[in-house]
């Protein structure tokens, strides 16, 4: 009884200190919206579009502009000198309204780490999380406060530049790992602005700011999930997208920026343009001029206009002539405001002019880097068991232009990431080499595109003369992230016939892959026994890779995108919906190509380890499920080689009858656990009901009864380990408040 006493008044007390935190977020909340709207009737309207005023350092901006309060936020001011100087200017300003200091910070500041796209392939939040939090350490302590991350937009087109920044092709992975760099950002000391919203990274052909055509039930099932993600995770701005969807713009929008972001997901932070979005709507043919683009895009719900001085010219004539409503122009700035507030701009110390970038990277820093690397290295094939460098390798080549190249090991958006603070490939090679007595040679074998081969004969003899060849390829930075579309996705250049020469050494051969995106790699995946993919592995890249090749650490990465054998594959993706011809091999008239295999070089969630996992006694905890109930699967996983490693165990579903096609498999839930050899453990993974179903155009969301398939394992291409039976459909209104449901006979 006395036990019983004790924690029922543990849970009183629990409750009674939840009420009182509620209470004091309510009445924080009322104190800041109290506040806006006292500052906002104390303005003018021309302070007011002042606010919305978004402009980069450089030439475009005017000083004088930051004291007349004609400047909202401002971006690329990337140390404390300049911050400083434009902050003490604003609150020279007659409402000394502070700005708000925003950079492109997407995956390290002084400190690179993994790209995010490489950064996905650790399937692990807790380093996302991480990964985001280092690099808002660094940029806050300069003054930055706002980022333009992260990108939630998810692709499933590897000739798109961009896909390096984002997560991939599946909406749960993208949804998890969007919120953990959120919250990252965070902890660190950065607002985010996440970007691009939405539908930006479907563009046709793959070409960077094309339009995009995704229908509204896709659209809610696929592209827009991540987006939400941020919202419950607490970003505070969202950027909206360059390309036009299903024929409207995204800076013009309505259904996007006030329908869906602000009407069913009850957003109340603001949105801002991308570089001249605005401005772009001329281009678009939606606009016959820049004032009717501003009031279209303002009218749409995007608040701040990035770089297009479109505002700040046209929006106080278009208020006074009645087009725009000025009550529209208040709402917009009451956004920009309530986010100031929040973030405590208003109040906190201008940062020190002293602080500098250079006090980066820090040992810290460079040991939290190295381990988020060291997960995102993807080993794609192995045969022979040529990696890890065995024991008895006593030289190694490396060769390749890639294997020296710091600068672009950072990827694309380096922000402050300073070549010499970077760790080469290369030299990570020659200082774990030389912890074993291992005598390296460095060939480049071409330049950094490999136009020229003059050196090529110095690599193959390097090659002859040692044990084993390192081979480190792929695309050099400027062939990847914006505007870097490619029709193309073979290793540029020369460096398939350099790869052909060195396999014709005869002597073994592991190919290191540095890039942004999975590359066509045709016969090489045939001539190259072991491939490793990097991706931009960042500052500590060189030692990561150096940890994997000699077998310190198990690669444990895994791919978020789909690998094509061709470019003609694409957009290639795992979660495709069925066909009424499925392939068959002998007959013709099947989904197929005549001239190459439907399957690609390497499926979804793949990547190989030192080590060999098995998997067993899956059991459910219920088979048959209701509106509030969770599919709950346990399997043991087993370490059945001699190395310690880390396994991402995957759960999918498949839904096979329903009233509209549904994905051959869906990625519902994962793990990553770590096992040493021999060892066994059970891993409960859980799936909500709710999670289950899928969106109507009009954006109601079902959860229908029947049957649902249920597959586990290292990889999309998992085993079947039973069914579960959902007993009654669900259905979800536009909303997505509380579910109504009805019982159907089974």
């Amino acid at each position: 009884m006395r036990r019983i006493g004790v924690s029922l008044s543990l849970r009183l007390s629990l409750a009674g200190l939840l009420l009182i935190g509620a209470a004091t977020a309510l009445r924080a909340q009322d104190d800041v919206e109290r506040k806006v709207d006292e500052l906002l009737g104390k303005m003018t309207l021309e302070e007011k579009v002042g606010q919305l005023n978004l402009v980069s350092n450089g030439p475009p901006l005017q000083w004088e502009d930051i004291s007349a309060g004609r400047v909202g936020a401002l971006l690329n001011f990337n140390n404390a000198q300049d911050i400083a100087r434009a902050q003490a200017t604003a609150r020279q300003s007659r409402l000394k309204i502070p700005i708000l200091f925003g950079l492109d910070v997407l995956h390290g500041f002084r400190t690179q780490f993994p790209i995010p796209l490489g950064e996905a392939a650790a399937f692990n939040p807790r380093l996302s999380s991480l990964a985001s939090e280092w690099a808002a350490r660094e940029a806050s302590y300069v003054g930055v406060q706002w980022t333009f991350a992260p990108m939630a937009d998810l692709s499933r087109d590897s000739r798109w530049g961009r896909i390096v920044e984002g997560f991939g092709e599946d909406p749960y992975l993208g949804s998890v790992l969007t919120a953990a760099r959120v919250e990252g950002f965070r902890k660190g000391g950065l607002a985010t602005a996440t970007k691009h919203f939405a539908g930006y990274g479907a563009p046709q052909g793959g070409r960077d700011y094309d339009t995009t055509y995704i229908p509204r039930a896709e659209m809610y099932d696929t592209y827009l999930p991540p987006f939400r993600a941020a919202v419950e995770a607490g970003s505070v701005s969202f950027m909206a997208a360059f390309n036009a969807l299903n024929g409207v713009p995204s800076t013009a929008n309505p259904w996007l920026q006030t329908d869906v972001l602000r009407r069913q997901w009850g957003f109340d932070g603001f949105v801002t343009s991308d570089w001249a979005g605005i401005k772009e709507l001329v281009g678009h043919g939606v606009a016959a001029d820049g004032a009717e683009a501003a009031r279209k895009a303002l009218l749409a719900g995007v608040d701040m206009d990035m770089m297009g001085k479109l505002y700040i010219q046209y929006l106080p004539e278009e208020v006074q002539a009645g087009r725009v409503p000025e009550s529209a122009v208040d709402e917009a700035v009451r956004r920009v405001l309530r986010v100031k507030m929040r973030l405590g701009l208003f109040d906190r110390p201008d940062v020190d002019p002293q602080h500098v970038d250079s006090s980066f990277p820090s040992p810290e820093a460079r040991k939290a880097a190295r381990e988020v690397a060291r997960e995102t290295l993807v080993l794609l094939q192995n045969r022979n068991d040529v990696l890890p460098i065995p024991s008895s390798v006593r030289s190694i080549a490396v060769v390749g232009p890639l294997a020296d190249a710091p600068q672009d090991q950072f990827g694309p958006h380096g922000a402050r990431g300073h070549a010499q603070d970077s760790v080469s490939i290369l030299e990570g090679v020659r200082r774990r080499a030389d912890r074993d007595g291992i005598k390296v040679r460095f060939a480049p074998g071409c330049d950094l595109f490999c136009h020229n081969q003059d050196s090529l004969p110095a690599a193959i003899e390097a090659a002859k003369e040692s044990d084993l060849t390192i081979a480190v390829f792929g695309e050099p930075v400027d062939l990847s992230g914006e505007a870097a579309s490619r029709a193309h996705l073979t290793l540029n250049g020369h460096q398939a016939e350099a790869l052909k020469a060195l396999a014709a050494t005869g002597k073994p051969v592991a190919l290191v892959i540095v890039g942004g995106r999975p590359l066509e790699l045709g016969a090489v995946a045939d001539l190259i026994p072991s491939i490793l993919m990097a991706w931009y592995p960042g500052t500590e890249g060189g030692p990561a890779v150096a940890d994997i090749l000699f077998g310190d650490a198990s690669p444990s990465g895994k791919l978020p995108v789909t690998w094509p054998r061709t470019v003609g594959q694409l957009p290639i993706y795992y979660n495709r919906l069925p066909t009424g011809r499925p392939t068959l091999e002998d007959n013709r008239f099947t989904l197929k190509y005549v001239d190459a295999p439907i399957t690609p070089l390497y499926p979804f969630g793949w990547g190989l380890s030192y080590t060999h996992f098995s998997y067993g006694d899956p059991a459910f905890k219920k088979r048959r499920l209701r509106a509030g109930d969770t599919l709950e699967l346990t399997v043991t996983v087993t370490n059945t080689g001699a190395r310690s490693g880390q396994e991402v165990v995957q759960l999918y579903t498949r839904d096979p009858i329903a009233s509209r096609s549904r994905p051959l498999r869906e990625l519902k839930a994962f793990e990553k656990i770590a096992l040493a050899p021999g060892e066994a453990k059970r891993v409960t993974l859980r799936v909500p009901v709710e999670s289950l179903g899928f969106h109507q155009d009009d954006g109601t969301y079902w959860v229908e009864a029947g049957a649902i398939q249920v597959f586990v394992g290292s990889n999309s291409l998992a085993e079947p380990v039973g069914e579960v039976s959902i007993m009654e459909t669900i259905t979800f209104p536009l909303s997505g408040q509380r579910a109504s449901s009805s019982t159907i006979a089974q």
